[in-house]
Formats: C-alpha cells, sequence, structure tokens
C-alpha cells in the first residue's frame, strides 16, 4: 500500500485534523479510561468509526459492538469490527496511518488489522465468504454507539454472517445464541436461511433455535 505525497493530502483534505492524540496528551488520554473493557472497546470503535465517517469511506460497524447497537447485551468481545469494501482496503489503511493508528496486514487474505487505544480492531473486506458489496453496506442502519452515531450492520445481515461463519472447525453455537436471542425480533429468518442455503452447521444451529423456541419452526412443506 503507497503513501500519499502530502500535496494529495492536502488536496483531499488528508486526515491531519483527525489524528490521535499523542505522547503526554495520549498517555493522559489513556489513563482516563476506565478500567472496563467493554468500555475501551466501545472507545476504540467511536475513535475508528469518526475517523471513517469524516474521511468519506463506506464501512459499516460489525461484531459484537454491532450486536450492542442493536440493542444487546453490552458483552463485547475481544476486539472492533468493521466491514469495508475491498477496493477501498489501501485507501482505508492509510487514512487510520495518518490519522496516528498502527495498521497492518495480516495472513488471512480479507481483513486488515489496527490497533486504537490499546484495542484491536478488524478492518474486514469479506464477510459470509463473500466480499463486502455496496448493497450489503447500504442496508446499514445508522446507530447511536455510545452516542457516536454510524453504519451498522443490519440485524439480518448480522445474523447471516454469524451463521454462515460455522464450520466443522467453528461452531460455537453458545457464542451467537445469545445474539439471536436478543436480535430474534429484528432479523429476518427467511432470509438468514436462503443465504445460508443448505450448509450443515447453519441448518443444525436453525434447529438448535427452533427447538429453543426462539424462531418459528418451518413447516413440513418448507422443509421438503
Amino acid at each position: 500500500m503507497t503513501q500519499h505525497a502530502d500535496d494529495d493530502v492536502a488536496r483531499h483534505g488528508g486526515a491531519a485534523g483527525l489524528r490521535l492524540a499523542t505522547g503526554s496528551t495520549a498517555d493522559a488520554f489513556a489513563a482516563s479510561l476506565p478500567v472496563d473493557r467493554n468500555q475501551a472497546i466501545l472507545e476504540a470503535a467511536k475513535q475508528v468509526g469518526a475517523i471513517l465517517k469524516r474521511e468519506g469511506h463506506p464501512f459499516a460497524l460489525a461484531g459484537s459492538v454491532a450486536v450492542y447497537a442493536h440493542g444487546g447485551a453490552q458483552n463485547l468481545q475481544h476486539d472492533v469490527d468493521f466491514a469495508i469494501l475491498p477496493e477501498d482496503a489501501p485507501n482505508v489503511a492509510e487514512t487510520l496511518r495518518e490519522a496516528g493508528l498502527e495498521v497492518r496486514t495480516p495472513p488471512e487474505d480479507w481483513l486488515l488489522k489496527a490497533d486504537c487505544m490499546g484495542q484491536q480492531v478488524d478492518l474486514i473486506f469479506e464477510l459470509a465468504h463473500q466480499p463486502v458489496t455496496r448493497e450489503l453496506l447500504a442496508r446499514a442502519e445508522e446507530l447511536s454507539v455510545d452516542s457516536v452515531f454510524m453504519p451498522v450492520l443490519s440485524p439480518t445481515d448480522l445474523l447471516h454472517s454469524l451463521l454462515s461463519a460455522f464450520s466443522e472447525h467453528h461452531c460455537d453455537f453458545g457464542a451467537v445464541l445469545p445474539i439471536a436471542r436478543a436480535l430474534r425480533e429484528k432479523v429476518d429468518w427467511d432470509v438468514v436461511r436462503r443465504g445460508c442455503g443448505d450448509a450443515p452447521m447453519p441448518d443444525a444451529f436453525f434447529y438448535f433455535l427452533e427447538r429453543l423456541e426462539v424462531i418459528e419452526p418451518r413447516s413440513e412443506e418448507e422443509r421438503s
């Protein structure tokens, strides 16, 4: 990924006004953060979301912070997830670097990783084994994330991405069950079922949800 020249940064407005605090200012701000890990993750999500918004990058918040934004429990996982367009990944990386964040390219070829205020931020350009598209981002909902408004993946797309990730090597129903319970009234389950097709692990999870009365069971006609 190439760096913009100084004149190019100036021409596009750059990210000069978006740099995170450094040195003693950053230390003082970090010291003022709550010890609570959930709040630290939210602060990182707000910082990165604000930078992406100001620079006009299409994106949507994903993962556990998106679940929280939709009304789920504030039981956040170990990082922050954002969905971005594959073709915009180099520009997003430059924007975050110009704002003072460390950005790196991991061995996985479907995301970038950044560090913000001591928290890991994943910038994902492939969800549910499919590239992130403008259509997916257009379905995102503008929601408040701890008082900062930003686009958040729709509940239907969010659940589809989680279920489609199930495989023989990664199938943690226990982690996704509370999310399905919390968002069940907001999810179009027919769309999620169609998106997952006949993949065995998502199908097993749907059966699990039916037996627990989280979702309505399909009729025999629908099953055939």
